[in-house]
């Protein structure tokens, strides 16, 4: 280090020069108090001024870009308003799925999938979508052919959430999927399809929420609200739907200031 770097960066315990034997190695294990001290200082001395960390590009995530926003939620349209007394139903109705699905997770995932479902790796976004949602969702296509009709076709329309797929998702699977399809729903409109796979995915969520997970939610309630006042339709089933996704995030999982105030 050079002396001039002495002045702004001072000692907080300085260390006299210790009078050691002529024989001291500093690459033995130190025997004395002055040895050991002896040992830091040379072991400081040799430290680069600067180091650079070797970082893989591969490993860093896409789409890092985070949008915070304070805000709450938009009222409910006027006349979709949800009554306090349905939001503690849909509190409680949740809550025995939450412990059901607990109580039964191991039983469920020891069970065998069929020969056609194939679970994306954690990191496969877009396999996740076009897993949860479909090929006919994804790609945006209105309408099936009658002979698509004739039978369910679980790449095109979507892998339902089965409690022998969701009971074989760990914590980091379950907050990658919900950070896919909140994303997802950021651009897209809602979908019943979507609807049951977020519903899924909360009812799997362990509390106490980690940080993300905390974030992905309150996002997943706002864009619930403004979807339900651009509803040009007002879909009376739609609007339950995402009335339902707001009361769980902000009346099971705490974020009261998110939550649909009775009129």
């Amino acid at each position: 280090m050079e002396p001039g770097l002495e002045e702004l960066m001072p000692r907080l315990l300085p260390v006299d020069d210790c009078d050691l034997a002529e024989d001291f190695d500093p690459t033995v294990p130190p025997r004395t108090p002055q040895e050991y001290l002896k040992r830091v200082q040379i072991e400081a001395a040799r430290c680069p001024d600067v180091v650079v960390a070797q970082i893989d590009p591969k490993k860093l995530r896409k789409k890092q870009t985070v949008n915070i926003s304070i805000s709450g939620c938009q009222p409910a349209p006027e006349g979709y308003s949800p009554t306090l007394k349905w939001q503690q139903q849909q509190v409680a109705n949740f809550s025995a799925v939450r412990q059901s699905l607990n109580k039964h997770r191991n039983h469920w995932r020891s069970q065998h999938l069929d020969s056609n479902v194939t679970m994306p790796k954690s990191e496969d976004e877009e396999g996740w979508k076009k897993f949860c949602l479909g090929e006919r969702v994804y790609s945006e296509i209105d309408t099936l052919s009658d002979a698509e009709n004739l039978g369910i076709d679980y790449i095109k329309v979507g892998f339902p959430p089965l409690l022998s797929i969701v009971s074989r998702m760990n914590q980091a699977t379950v907050t990658s999927v919900l950070e896919y399809l909140i994303s997802w729903f950021g651009e897209k409109k809602f979908t019943p399809e979507l609807g049951r796979w977020l519903y899924a995915l909360l009812a799997c969520l362990e509390k106490p929420l980690l940080p993300e997970a905390h974030s992905l939610i309150r996002q997943l309630a706002r864009r619930c609200s403004e979807v339900r006042v651009l509803e040009e339709n007002k879909n009376e089933e739609q609007i339950s739907a995402l009335n339902l996704l707001i009361c769980l995030v902000s009346r099971y999982f705490d974020q009261r200031d998110l939550a649909d105030e009775p009129s």
